[in-house]
């Protein structure tokens, strides 16, 4: 079985379900609220573990009783958790996501997820170890710049490939993109990050490593000699797309430790993102592989 590390954020998610965005100053009536499970890292460790991958999460959560049903989800859903670390400083994270039309617009508070600092990775030698024997590393932005930049460095130095989700948007340093494997912003995230720059100059650039997440539009990367672009699946009822793309990236990390080709890889996370936003909730739609 393949063992992937995911280092990322674990947060409750707070939907609610609204016909339209309200103005400044204006109270709208929404149409349902719900909470659930998600964090980045949590929702791409959750993807990876339902389609078969041996999973280990490391993060934080607070002393709430929030952070206690995180852990207890996670546990659920067949991710370790015996390296996810528990602060009395600072509340579990959290994110406020609206839904309109399918659509999401989300305001994420990183609460313990920002305790993570470059610290609390490879305290002891039994996280070391856990990191030798991934056969890959997931990591986002919902962290500390300097902890995700450590992660890096020492996967690097250990030679195990690393799938960094730069979500939210931040810049990246040369150095950062020789020791990273994959790089997936989608196409907001990579304008923030390549100002000015062209999608097909990027991934000409960065061949075989960086791609860019489309949407409705599928994703697209170089594969050293020309772009090729995978078309997304069509979906008749889209109903929730959060979470549609740590599915992506959970789902792509299964096939590559698999050995699928870099298209293959692509396509079988298109399927998996396509499956998961059909139902409510970034973990709730989140497929087996007998589902994709």
């Amino acid at each position: 079985m393949s063992k992937l590390l995911v280092v990322g954020s674990i947060s409750t998610d707070f939907v609610v379900e609204t016909k339209r965005e309200p103005k400044v100053g204006e109270t709208i009536f929404g149409e349902t609220f719900q909470t659930y499970f998600g964090g980045k890292g949590a929702n791409q460790a959750v993807a990876a573990a339902r389609l078969g991958a041996e999973v280990e999460m490391f993060g934080a959560v607070g002393s709430d009783v929030f952070g206690e049903s995180l852990i207890n989800n996670l546990k659920e859903n067949n991710v370790g958790v015996e390296y996810v670390q528990t602060v009395d400083h600072l509340p579990s994270g959290s994110a406020f996501i609206t839904v309109v039309n399918g659509d999401n617009s989300i305001i994420y508070v990183a609460g313990a997820n920002d305790a993570y600092t470059p610290d609390c990775l490879f305290q002891n030698q039994q996280q070391l170890d856990m990191l030798k024997r991934s056969d890959m590393v997931i990591v986002q932005n919902e962290l500390p710049q300097a902890t995700i930049e450590k992660l890096i460095d020492q996967s690097n130095q250990n030679r195990i490939p690393v799938l960094y989700n730069p979500a939210p948007a931040r810049k990246i340093t040369e150095k950062l993109m020789e020791f990273i494997t994959f790089l997936t912003p989608n196409e907001s995230e990579f304008q923030e990050m390549f100002p000015g720059q062209s999608i097909s100059e990027m991934l000409e650039k960065y061949s075989n490593k960086l791609i860019v997440t489309l949407g409705q539009k599928g994703a697209t990367f170089h594969d050293g000699d020309k772009i090729v672009t995978v078309p997304a699946i069509e979906v008749e009822h889209v109903v929730d797309t959060t979470g549609a793309g740590d599915t992506f990236n959970g789902a792509f990390a299964v096939a590559y430790m698999e050995g699928q080709s870099l298209e293959e890889c692509v396509r079988f996370a298109n399927k998996a993102a396509a499956v998961s936003i059909q139902k409510l909730g970034a973990q709730n739609g989140m497929p087996t592989k007998e589902e994709i």
